[in-house]
């Protein structure tokens, strides 16, 4: 056996399947990206809607790449994946286009911009998660959790709410800190999903050999 199919093999474990930090990697870098970009919003709304509008389109090539698995789980045709993800993230991507060219952007604040983008792309990362990848289900709702304490920076109910059930004292004064506890709990929550699917794939393989 060649080097290259030497090192091919053992980019794979042992039951076919992709490390398991390659498969979590992605997920990873979605949520702490998100992190991110929420501390920047929070430090200063003007130009940071610019690098949520970046962050769209990476969501949608990962969300692409990692859902294969949920559709070989479920025997889906790997073309006719490709074009509904194709079209569930193009028809957001174009909704911004539009709201962007066509002067619906100017009628609305950064922050009004803002919190409509994030609510939009967690949206559309629920949908893409229930219909085609569900893993990325904890990192929707941790999207829609951003877009709300933007959308209401003072006294806001849910960020008090989370932070004391937490045990940060003071989460009104700490938002950033309570989002990040937020985002690693949805992370944590995320990993057993890809357990699942794992599992699920590992199976489904082995009924084949049978």
């Amino acid at each position: 056996m060649s080097t290259a199919e030497n090192d091919k093999h053992s980019s794979r474990s042992s039951n076919g399947l992709s490390p398991l930090p390659v498969t979590l990697l992605p997920l990873l870098v979605l949520f702490a990206a998100t992190v991110l970009l929420f501390w920047l919003t929070q430090k200063g709304m003007a130009g940071t809607d610019r690098y949520w509008e970046i962050f769209i389109p990476v969501v949608a090539v990962v969300s692409l790449l990692s859902g294969w698995t949920q559709a070989y789980v479920a025997s889906d045709n790997r073309l006719w994946y490709l074009v509904r993800q194709v079209v569930h993230w193009g028809a957001l991507i174009g909704l911004l286009y539009l709201l962007n060219s066509q002067g619906y952007r100017e009628l609305l604040s950064d922050q009004q911009y803002t919190v409509l983008m994030i609510g939009l792309l967690a949206v559309g990362t629920l949908l893409a998660a229930v219909q085609m990848d569900i893993k990325l289900i904890f990192f929707s709702v941790f999207l829609g959790f951003c877009a709300f304490l933007i959308a209401v920076p003072t006294d806001n109910p849910t960020l008090i709410a989370t932070g004391n059930l937490l045990g940060i004292a003071e989460p009104q004064t700490k938002p950033v800190l309570v989002s990040s506890a937020v985002a690693l709990s949805g992370f944590i929550a995320s990993i057993f999903v890809v357990f699942m699917m794992r599992g699920a794939v590992v199976a489904k393989r082995a009924r084949k050999r049978r």
